[in-house]
């Protein structure tokens, strides 16, 4: 270490002070560059790292009103799609390998798996048992256990390999662990529902056309069917109005409480309704006798035409105005959801609102998770580094030397970027959590630095001695602190565990960013330090000429 220290850095240290203008331009053409890479795009980002997880599930939503039998049809379709997958993967396999699935669950009527990832992501899901829903549920082995399988993968095979189910509503493949939302999410409003939909129609249509979408769909969801009488105008002038019809219609059909018996323990309700025979048929309907006030009955035919529609299962309004979601899910090996996000801002969706002026639409999902946490960082980041700087200048009793030791915070971003460069990672929200707590821990070998610097000046050394004295008597202490911080988060950093991805990206973080802002530091802080004696020289003579 000692030979290295007076045989290399020595040289290298005097020569940067040497050309110590330089040498902070250099410093500072790398971070603008670094930063430039990543506006750019040549540093791709996304918003939550891609977990590896042990389980993979299809969620399936038919049309409200399914029959249970329909639904579990086209469960069994599913079921029997993973069940030949898992054959043919199975039979490729050594004993001693095992298999790749653990358990197969079929759900019909409810939907536990997706409402587990949910819930995961800290939101309310209420239990919602109905029969058009259904779910197929694969629990994987450990993915130590299954290399060259990941649960994307299997997911993606399992997409490929079910055959078509008619009348679809929803069908997604998943394998996240839980959801942060929809990679894509966008949310129309407006007053015209049926703009509505034909805007969420454009949009899906367009989302085909990026590599990488899959599992396109949208929130609106039809109801049951429903009969919708609509009252003749030769009846309104007979006094019957449309609550009139309604009602002797339910009555017929649904039933009145007539009275209530008494039997036992339990009160039994009394209800007159036509016998069952006339309630199978809309035949019955069209015959069926309506009263008008002055108590003659005429046929229903004559009084109300009839129109077989749906209604709505839900109907979702944002500031009293009906709104739609399009959502889509992103392959990541084939595309990537800020780049597609920002493609649709700039492009398509300019473009539709100029179509549909009366619409608006807002980002959702992800997206608003994402810009919530963004802004958070963006408001408590700032009053950070404004204590720091106060923690800094009282014992310095300094304007200028904080500034000196914190020169480290931009330099431990550049070694974060291109640590997820070198380990072939994309920036993530936990990367930007990384930056923000290595923005406390660079600052110690530079206060370390200027520390001994400031010691060395009092004891009667020059300026210049004392700051190369200062970067070769705390080269090792610096150096070794940042070794250790850095392999002591190495086992973190190749760790395999599903535990253990979500802090990859902090911990290559803080492991890159200290030995990259270490680096810089033990030439930058001692340039940096004759640069502010520089300029104060300089306004000193400036101040005396004015004198």
């Amino acid at each position: 270490m000692d030979n290295f220290i007076h045989l290399y850095y020595a040289p290298f240290l005097e020569r940067a002070l040497a050309l110590r203008y330089l040498s902070i331009c250099v410093a500072v053409g790398i971070f603008f560059i670094t930063v430039g890479l990543m506006m750019g795009g040549w540093v791709k980002f996304q918003f939550f790292p891609p977990v590896e997880g042990d389980n993979v599930a299809a969620i399936l939503t038919l049309p409200q009103g399914t029959p249970a039998s329909v639904t579990r049809d086209a469960i069994n379709k599913l079921e029997g799609s993973v069940l030949q997958m898992r054959k043919e993967i199975d039979q490729d396999r050594t004993e001693e390998e095992g298999s790749v699935f653990r358990h197969v669950l079929a759900s019909v009527g409810i939907q536990p798996y997706s409402k587990m990832q949910q819930e995961g992501a800290g939101k309310f899901i209420p239990d919602i048992s109905s029969p058009h829903l259904g779910e197929v549920h694969v629990e994987l082995t450990a993915s130590e256990l299954r290399e060259g399988f990941s649960s994307n993968d299997l997911a993606n095979m399992w997409r490929t390999n079910t055959p078509h189910i008619p009348g679809v509503e929803e069908l997604t493949f998943t394998a996240s662990i839980f959801s942060s939302g929809e990679p894509v999410n966008v949310q129309f409003t407006g007053r015209d529902f049926d703009r509505l939909r034909e805007a969420a129609a454009r949009l899906k249509q367009h989302l085909i056309t990026y590599p990488g979408i899959q599992d396109i769909s949208d929130s609106f969801r039809e109801g049951k069917r429903e009969i919708k009488m609509e009252i003749k105008p030769d009846a309104e002038n007979l006094g019957l109005t449309q609550s009139d019809l309604g009602m002797q219609v339910r009555q017929a059909f649904y039933g009145e409480e007539a009275q209530r018996i008494q039997r036992g323990r339990d009160e039994v309700r009394v209800m007159v309704r036509y016998p069952e025979a006339q309630r199978r048929s809309i035949g019955n309907l069209e015959t069926m006798r309506i009263r008008l006030p002055d108590g003659k009955e005429i046929p229903y035919e004559e009084v109300a035409d009839v129109e077989w529609g749906r209604g709505y299962s839900t109907i979702q309004r944002v500031d009293r105005k009906r709104a739609i979601n399009v959502t889509a899910d992103v392959d990541i090996a084939k595309g990537n959801t800020t780049e597609i996000i920002n493609d649709l801002d700039a492009n398509f969706l300019p473009q539709l609102m100029e179509e549909f002026p009366e619409l608006a639409y807002t980002w959702e999902g992800e997206r608003r998770e994402q810009q919530d946490t963004i802004m958070g960082i963006l408001e408590g980041y700032p009053l950070a580094l404004v204590i720091i700087y106060a923690l800094l200048a009282i014992p310095f009793r300094s304007y200028l030397q904080p500034l000196i030791v914190m020169s480290a915070i931009p330099f431990g971003l550049v070694g974060a970027v291109w640590g997820h460069i070198i380990m072939q990672l994309d920036l993530t929200i936990l990367s930007m959590f990384g930056i923000v707590a290595l923005s406390g821990v660079v600052v110690n070998d530079n206060l370390v630095l200027v520390v001994y610097i400031n010691r060395q000046r009092e004891l009667g050394l020059s300026l210049l001695e004392a700051v190369k004295k200062a970067g070769m008597a705390r080269f090792r202490p610096i150096l070794l602190t940042s070794l250790t911080t850095f392999v002591g988060l190495v086992p973190l950093i190749l760790e395999k565990s599903v535990q253990a991805q979500f802090l990859i990206p902090m911990a290559i973080s803080l492991a890159f960013g200290v030995m990259f802002a270490t680096a810089i530091s033990l030439i930058l802080v001692p340039a940096g330090y004759l640069f502010l004696e520089d300029l104060k020289t300089l306004f000193s003579k400036a101040a005396l000429q004015e004198k």
